[in-house]
């Protein structure tokens, strides 16, 4: 096909013709008519786009607006809730003293799958004190301050840090006679 065309080239013959004077100003004429000229903007669309807008609007509206299901926000009581630390400075030093030092044993368990039993069902039984503290805070808050409610919670805190120590102490035992069945192992 390209040689078809080179065929036909070749006969032709560059005639000379020339345009008008005023065929370049008619041409920049229509040129500029065509340039300037304002196409009016075809909007198919635009009852689309105003209907998404008002969709919009009114799903905003509706999520929110407060309907009558609101939840009212809880405010803290006007009492202050009492605990062995609120009823006096000698106790709140006890209490800090004992949690602190409760806090500090458990941080310093040592944790292996040999041991991981027995830590659990200490762990476990400081768990049921705990909730026992709670209650027994709850207890001094209806009831008021009273001797066997302090007492009760002294001991609570007393008992789980003794519980702590004893743990301990189990576990030093346990690695030593790991530690001593793997001498014998060896020898």
């Amino acid at each position: 096909m390209q040689q078809d065309i080179r065929e036909k080239l070749k006969d032709y013959k560059d005639d000379n013709i020339e345009l008008s004077k005023k065929h370049s100003n008619k041409f920049e004429a229509l040129l500029q008519q065509e340039l300037h000229q304002t196409k009016p903007k075809n909007k198919p669309f635009l009852w689309l786009s105003i209907a998404a807008s008002i969709l919009l609007l009114v799903s905003l509206g509706i999520q929110f607006y407060p309907s009558e299901n609101v939840e009212e926000i809880p405010t803290k009581n006007k009492t202050k809730e009492i605990t062995l630390g609120n009823i006096s400075p000698e106790f709140n030093t006890i209490e800090t003293y004992y949690v602190n030092s409760i806090n500090l044993e458990i941080s310093q368990l040592d944790l292996s799958e040999e041991n991981k039993d027995i830590v659990d069902g200490y762990l476990l039984k400081i768990a049921e004190l705990t909730q026992e503290y709670k209650s027994l805070t709850k207890e001094l808050n209806t009831n008021g301050v009273n001797d066997a409610t302090i007492d009760a919670l002294v001991r609570n805190l007393q008992l789980r840090l003794q519980l702590l120590q004893r743990l301990k102490k189990q576990l030093k035992q346990l690695k030593n006679l790991n530690t001593t069945q793997n001498e014998t192992q060896i020898i």
